[in-house]
C-alpha cells in the first residue's frame, strides 16, 4: 500500500499539469521579483497572482498552430490574466522557465527517492542485527570460500546503500539549480537580482554561468547516480536469486497466500521480485547513457536534449522509486533459512578452514610453499573421496609431525573465524 502510494506521488510530479504549474510558479515568482525592484506595478502583480492559470486543452490547441509549447502555455495564461499579462515572461527565454521549473520537479522527485533509501537502510539494518551471528558459507567464484554470516552480508548492503544516499543527496544539490539569465545567459534583458530573488524564494540553487540552458552535465550526474543505485539493487537481488537456488535455498522471497509461480508447474515459487529489479536496472543504465549524450549541445543551446529528457527524467525517477519499494518489501519479508546455511557449510567437509591450517603450519616454521602443498594435498582428497578434511589432516603424518591434535581441532573453530564481527558492525554503527 505504501509502495503504491509513493509511486502515485512520484508519477504526479511528472504529470503535464504539474510541469506547467511549476513553470507558472517560476513566472509568477519572476513577476514578484520585478515588482520588488519597481519594474511591475503592484496592482498589476496582484492581478497576475489572482488570475494566472492555464488550461491543458487550450495549450495543446494553440500548439497545433504555433508548434511551440512555451508560447502556447504563455498564451493560455495571458487569456486568463488579460492586459497585465504583458509583464509575464519579461526578459526571459523559454528555458528560463523550463529548466527552473524542471529543477523544482527534480527536487520533489529526489526527496521521494531519498526517503525510499532511508527506508531501505532501516530494513537492512534490522536484518543485519537479527542475523549478525547467523553463519553461512562465504563464496567466491561461486565456490565455498570461508564462513561469513548472513548479517555481515546485510551489513555490506547497508553500507553500500549509505553511500548511495550520499551520492543522491549530492546529485540532488547539483541538478536542482535554476537560471533566469535570458536568451544566451548574459542577462541582456533581465536584472541578475531577479534571478537571485526568485531562486531564493523557490529554494533551489543558482547556475553560476549559463548559456540558454542549465548545463546538462548536472542532469547526467543525477541520472548516473540513479543508475548506480539501480545497479546496487540489482546486485542485492541477484544475490537473493542465487541464494534461492533449489540446491542452495538459504533465503527465499516471501510467497503470499494465493500467489502462483507457474502456469504449468504448481510447485514453483519463483524470485520474481528480484528478477524484476534486475531487469529494470538495465533501463536506468540506458537512460543514464542518454543523459550523458545530452551533455554535448551545439553552441549556446539546441533542443536535442529536450525530447530525451521528457522520457528519461520521469521514467528514471519513477522506475527507481518502484525498484526501491520492491526491495524494501522484499528484504523486510525475506525468508531466511539458518538451518540450510549450516547444512551447506558442511558440504565441503571443513575445507573452509584450510587457511587456518595453512597459517598454523607456517607459524610452526614451515615455509609457505611447503605448508600450502600439505594443505592442498589433503584438500584435493576431500574433493575426490568425500572424507572430512580434519580427519585427513589428523591421518597425515606430515601434518601431525608439526601440529598436535588439539592444535588441528582449534583450527576448525567457527567462532574464531567470526570473532571480529563486532569490529565491523561497530564501524558502521549497527
Amino acid at each position: 500500500m505504501i509502495a503504491r502510494y509513493t509511486r502515485e506521488k512520484m508519477g504526479a510530479i511528472w504529470s503535464e499539469n504539474a510541469k506547467w504549474q511549476k513553470m507558472l510558479d517560476v513566472e509568477i515568482a519572476v513577476c514578484e521579483a520585478w515588482a520588488q525592484l519597481g519594474k511591475i506595478p503592484r496592482i498589476s502583480l496582484a492581478v497576475i497572482k489572482n488570475k494566472a492559470r492555464f488550461d491543458l486543452k487550450r495549450i495543446n490547441q494553440i500548439e497545433k498552430k504555433t508548434k511551440h509549447d512555451i508560447i502556447s502555455f504563455l498564451t493560455s495564461v495571458a487569456e486568463n490574466v488579460g492586459e497585465d499579462s504583458r509583464f509575464i515572461h519579461m526578459g526571459l527565454t523559454s528555458n528560463d522557465a523550463i529548466d527552473t521549473g524542471q529543477a523544482l520537479q527534480l527536487k520533489a522527485a529526489a526527496d521521494i527517492l531519498i526517503a525510499d533509501l532511508k527506508s531501505l537502510l532501516a530494513v537492512l539494518k534490522k536484518k543485519a542485527k537479527k542475523h549478525k551471528f547467523t553463519p553461512m558459507a562465504g563464496r567466491s567464484h561461486n565456490v565455498h570460500a570461508e564462513p561469513i554470516t548472513f548479517g555481515l552480508k546485510m551489513a555490506l548492503w547497508y553500507e553500500e546503500t549509505k553511500r548511495n544516499l550520499e551520492r543522491l543527496e549530492q546529485a540532488k544539490k547539483i541538478v536542482c539549480v535554476g537560471k533566469l539569465s535570458g536568451a544566451v545567459g548574459t542577462y541582456s534583458n533581465i536584472d541578475p537580482r531577479v534571478e537571485k530573488i526568485v531562486l531564493k524564494k523557490l529554494k533551489i540553487g543558482l547556475e553560476p554561468v549559463a548559456s540558454q540552458v542549465v548545463q546538462r552535465d548536472r542532469h547526467a550526474q543525477f541520472l548516473t547516480t540513479l543508475a548506480i543505485i539501480g545497479s546496487s539493487l540489482e546486485k542485492f537481488t541477484t544475490e537473493i536469486r542465487n541464494l534461492q537456488h533449489t540446491e542452495i535455498l538459504e533465503v527465499e522471497e516471501f510467497f503470499s497466500k494465493g500467489q502462483k509461480g507457474s502456469s504449468a508447474m504448481p510447485h514453483k515459487r519463483n524470485p520474481i521480485a528480484s528478477e524484476r529489479v534486475s531487469g529494470l536496472a538495465r533501463v536506468l543504465r540506458g537512460n543514464a547513457l542518454a543523459g550523458m549524450e545530452n551533455v554535448s549541445l551545439w553552441h549556446e543551446r539546441d533542443i536535442s536534449h529536450s525530447s530525451v529528457e521528457r522520457i528519461i527524467l520521469p521514467d528514471s525517477t519513477i522506475c527507481l522509486d518502484y525498484m526501491l519499494s520492491i526491495c524494501i518489501e522484499l528484504i523486510d519479508n525475506l525468508i531466511v533459512y539458518p538451518k540450510n546455511m549450516l547444512r551447506n557449510l558442511g558440504k565441503t567437509k571443513g575445507l573452509m578452514f584450510s587457511q587456518r591450517i595453512l597459517i598454523a603450519l607456517v607459524e610452526k616454521g614451515l615455509t609457505r610453499e611447503d605448508a600450502y602443498h600439505l594443505v592442498q594435498k589433503n584438500a584435493l582428497m576431500v574433493w575426490k573421496q568425500g572424507e572430512e578434511f580434519k580427519n585427513l589432516l589428523l591421518a597425515d603424518p606430515a601434518v601431525t609431525k608439526v601440529l598436535t591434535k588439539d592444535e588441528i581441532e582449534r583450527c576448525f573453530d567457527l567462532k574464531y573465524v567470526l570473532r571480529n564481527l563486532d569490529v565491523i558492525f561497530k564501524r558502521i554503527n549497527i
